[in-house]
């Protein structure tokens, strides 16, 4: 089980609050499902086998916050995480992207992820290993003490180890504080290979297989191959503690948790399941059957099925699928029946107001014109904003949504970027200043290009 899942449904939906504004029927739902999951772990028995994953489907314009919605929950409790587009698989029978495809991703960021957090315990002794490398490159180790051979026949006896000399502690206190960080050394690492990657025809079309070509030649040599490098001493450092994490993790542990958690919290998150939709009740023609085919091709992994990855099995029963779309023209009755239920909990999204906004832009811990702020501090620019600029921005972004096309919250990117070109330009970090905007600074730079729909269909 992937760590936090045991939160409760008010403290998963107080954590999304940080990053998102609104929507709280989605929150509450995908909390919902998060929570039923460690419920489901607790279960005793054979029951907790048939106790499967409610999947739900998002409905709501763009921008809203539907895949961030999806991408937090996953951060929030380290669970694998994807994100594909309906429409980017084809049917079997044609030449395309195999639905599989998704869950050999997901497997492949659930030995990423796995693998990262068993690197990270042991990185204190991976750094101890990697500067210990780098003392025999500065100071070479002396050589092991002889054995003293005896009168009475036996092997002889090998004379008690030497202190480490002074010269090595030295070096030592300097490497740990620092000191030597800009000192070159000439280190042996491993190569990097690109990566030899085939693909192979099979039943279901073109499968990635992402096979490692130079890594089996590898394998069958003996060993990586490995090259001298010259560099500083804390990049050396670097290169070797994650050598030296590597060397200590055990890779068949990583792999097995990781397809554990793939299994048991894997989050894929399918969006513009509008677009395979039959919209309407016209079936039997033209692209129609293929949008079906691709929802029949879907239907046994949301079931429950078994994928070969090349990390090994993985069962879907219990991942955790959710659908999103605009679902503008198509409706969620327009899927096939079968796949309409297997995503029993529909959750419709809100457009966003002024209000959000303004929230969005001041309230969660990336709000944009914290991010703003920091981008420029990085040029000793320090930028603020008067509350009535800040609900001018609000306005003018839905003001354009609502004249041109409603693309929710990207829509604050563009204002910002077009608010601040000048100033982002010509900032060079020669010197410290301060840059105060008011509502007139804000109207200046977007009346005219807000009011004329030519000119904000275009800019903004």
């Amino acid at each position: 089980m992937a760590k936090n899942e045991e939160l409760t449904p008010r403290e998963i939906v107080a954590e999304l609050d940080n990053y998102i504004i609104g929507q709280p029927e989605a929150k509450r739902t995908v909390a919902i499902a998060l929570r039923n999951r460690w419920r489901r772990q607790q279960v005793p028995g054979d029951l907790q086998d048939e106790i499967l994953p409610s999947n739900i489907i998002l409905m709501g314009p763009t921008g809203v916050g539907k895949t961030e919605i999806a991408r937090r929950l996953a951060k929030l409790v380290s669970a694998p995480f994807i994100k594909v587009e309906a429409t980017k698989f084809t049917e079997v029978g044609y030449v395309g992207r195999d639905v599989e495809s998704m869950i050999r991703e997901l497997a492949d960021r659930a030995i990423r992820l796995v693998r990262q957090e068993h690197e990270a315990r042991v990185q204190e002794r991976a750094d101890e290993l990697a500067q210990e490398r780098v003392l025999d490159v500065l100071i070479p180790p002396q050589p092991p003490p002889p054995v003293v051979e005896t009168t009475d026949g036996d092997e002889g006896v090998e004379m008690p180890e030497q202190e480490e000399s002074s010269t090595r502690k030295t070096f030592r206190k300097r490497l740990q504080d620092g000191r030597l960080d800009d000192k070159e050394v000439e280190i042996d690492v491993e190569k990097k290979q690109n990566s030899s990657m085939f693909q192979v025809f099979g039943p279901s079309g073109i499968e990635e297989m992402g096979v490692n070509i130079q890594e089996m030649l590898g394998n069958i040599t003996g060993g990586k191959p490995r090259k001298k490098r010259r560099v500083k001493v804390s990049e050396a450092i670097e290169l070797l503690a994650k050598e030296e994490a590597a060397n200590l993790i055990d890779m068949d542990a990583v792999t097995k948790e990781a397809l554990q958690r793939a299994e048991n919290s894997g989050i894929v998150f399918i969006d513009e399941i509008d677009k395979v939709a039959n919209r309407g009740s016209k079936r039997g023609g033209g692209p129609d059957v293929s949008r079906e085919g691709v929802q029949r091709d879907l239907l046994p992994l949301v079931e429950g099925a078994t994928v070969s990855t090349k990390h090994g099995m993985v069962r879907t029963d219990h991942i955790l699928f959710i659908a999103s779309g605009a679902f503008h023209v198509a409706k969620p009755s327009d899927l096939i029946p079968e796949m309409q239920g297997r995503f029993p909990i529909r959750v419709e999204m809100h457009k966003l107001s002024e209000d959000d906004f303004y929230l969005i832009l001041t309230q969660p811990r990336n709000a944009l014109l914290k991010q703003y702020r920091a981008l420029l501090g990085a040029e000793k620019v320090d930028l603020e904003f008067t509350d009535d600029a800040v609900r001018l921005i609000a306005r003018t972004a839905a003001k354009v949504n609502d004249d041109v096309e409603n693309i929710g919250a990207r829509r604050l990117h563009t204002i910002m970027t077009t608010l601040l070109e000048d100033l982002l330009f010509e900032s060079d970090g020669d010197a410290a200043k301060k840059v105060s905007m008011d509502a007139d600074e804000v109207d200046s730079r977007l009346g005219a290009i807000a009011s004329n729909r030519d000119l904000s269909q275009y800019i903004l």
